[in-house]
């Protein structure tokens, strides 16, 4: 493709051929044209087959409904497009194919050179024929590329997409954004619902004024970071100096202040922690939080429904108490079985007694020590799980309780219940080997070794319950007023690059 000299000779011949579609599905020589690579040769031939061609025969539509001009834009053919559009500007406004302009479908393709090219010819998306929803397109799939040049250069010239739903989504999955970034790209969507501080911090530090912007909720960005337990980008409020009492000062709609949203979303934290005692835990470090930044006159202060922002915490939480409380039981009835077994054992060794002096007739092996010793911790630690988780049940517990004192017995009786059953199946293992010490010495090998099963099912299954309490009990300190200055006091990331064509 690209012999101009033969495409000239019939061309003179019959002028009307190069209107004419050479197939159903490709449309006129035009538009074969353009699916071609970009060379000397084929350039050279659009070049002269556009400069025979009418501005009319140059917005000729395929059966798919595009211009030679639109095909070229969706596969990236700048060069081409270039001498197209210095014909017929008009090109740059056909849609085609799905009803999108060629701006749109160069950008849903990822083609960043071919993007940055129609943007700039696009006289920046304006006209009758860009609507909101073709700029909000557009600007949708430079965020999902990663064209964050073009992103806030559309900001810039449509401030108005920066409340767009969908784009926030977009960018909000992207928590790695300043990684890729370069040449100070910062596009002004707030992403806090989905916890991307790193975006908020550089979005603040660019628009200081966004602190106070609300949403159609009455929201600051603060606000939904309580709403949604970002503590990162809570913990902000405390580099903005005096921002923070106005941020502070901001009722919504229904009269709620940021202490009131603590209680108004613990429900849809619910599913994000192990328990309802740690939800209930976090829920609480969350509110004495908040209270501590709230105005003194505005911890008491009602919302439309005349509730304070203790009433509602209360009223959203109460479940939690019972809940938090239920699973208990059920690690008292294991207690309880591993009570019974370990007890009846301690009395019934292997082998038996002797019946002139009453000691074991294996004394002298060092296997019945083992079963011996283990047998009382188990007895021992599962007794004291047991008391613990007695305690819990039988004792009167309010929301405060939850932060720290329930956690520690839960905790404790935890980690009494897995070792009563680790050194239940040591006891068993250890009978084993008491009766078979002379014969069959690979059977209670075997059994020792499908003993582990158990503890080890137990352990993967408690493990993560016990770490989350641990992490819950110890490092929920350190969620709140970071030592380690963020917004202002740390190196700006990203770097200058100007938004060339």
């Amino acid at each position: 493709m690209g012999d101009w000299e033969t495409a000239k000779f019939i061309f003179d011949k019959h002028p009307n051929l190069v209107r004419f579609n050479l197939s159903k599905n490709f449309g006129t020589t035009l538009h074969v044209v353009v699916t071609a690579e970009e060379t000397e040769l084929t350039l050279n031939f659009v070049k002269n087959l556009v400069n025979m061609m009418t501005r009319e025969e140059l917005e000729l539509k395929n059966n798919h409904s595009n211009t030679a001009f639109w095909v070229a834009s969706a596969s990236g053919k700048k060069k081409m497009a270039k001498i197209m559009i210095e014909k017929n500007r008009s090109l740059l406004d056909i849609r085609g194919n799905g009803d999108y302009l060629p701006l749109t479908i160069s950008a849903m393709n990822g083609i960043h050179n071919m993007v940055k090219y129609l943007y700039k010819n696009s006289k920046k998306m304006t006209g009758d024929h860009w609507t909101y929803k073709d700029r909000s397109l557009r600007l949708s799939h430079c965020v999902k590329r990663d064209f964050f040049a073009v992103a806030l250069q559309i900001l810039d010239d449509h401030p108005e997409l920066a409340q767009d739903v969908s784009l926030l989504e977009v960018l909000a999955r992207k928590p790695d954004v300043f990684k890729t970034l370069e040449n100070n790209l910062i596009t002004r969507i707030i992403v806090t619902k989905m916890g991307n501080t790193g975006f908020i911090i550089e979005l603040l530090r660019t628009y200081p004024d966004l602190m106070l912007d609300r949403n159609e909720d009455g929201h600051t960005i603060f606000h939904i970071a309580v709403m949604n337990r970002h503590q990162g980008i809570y913990n902000l409020l405390y580099e903005i100096g005096s921002y923070r009492n106005s941020v502070c000062k901001i009722r919504d709609k229904g009269w709620n202040n940021m202490l009131h949203l603590v209680g108004k979303s613990s429900k849809k934290m619910a599913a994000k922690r192990s328990g309802a005692s740690l939800l209930m835990q976090r829920e609480l470090l969350w509110f004495m939080e908040v209270e501590a930044m709230t105005p003194p006159y505005l911890r008491e202060a009602k919302n439309k429904d005349g509730e304070t922002p203790h009433e509602l915490f209360s009223k959203e939480n109460e479940d939690q108490v019972s809940q938090g409380l239920n699973w208990t039981q059920d690690c008292m009835v294991v207690a309880t079985l591993i009570i019974t077994v370990a007890f009846a054992v301690a009395f019934t060794v292997p082998g038996g007694y002797k019946g002139d002096n009453g000691l074991p007739f294996f004394i002298h092996q060092r296997s019945l020590l083992v079963f011996v010793v283990n047998d009382a911790i188990s007895l021992f630690s599962s007794s004291t799980s047991l008391l613990v988780f007695l305690s819990v049940l039988t004792s009167r517990h309010g929301q405060q309780d939850f932060m720290y004192s329930l956690p520690k017995k839960l905790m404790i009786g935890l980690l009494a219940l897995f070792i009563s059953v680790a050194t239940m199946m040591v006891t068993f293992s250890a009978s084993f080997f008491v009766l078979y010490h002379d014969e069959l010495k690979w059977l209670p090998i075997l059994i020792a070794v499908s003993a582990t099963l158990p503890v080890l099912v137990f352990a993967v299954l408690q493990l993560p319950l016990w770490v989350d309490m641990s992490r819950s009990m110890y490092d929920s300190r350190y969620l709140f007023k970071p030592k380690k200055r963020m917004l202002y006091a740390t190196k700006l990331r990203l770097h200058a690059n100007s938004f060339h064509s």
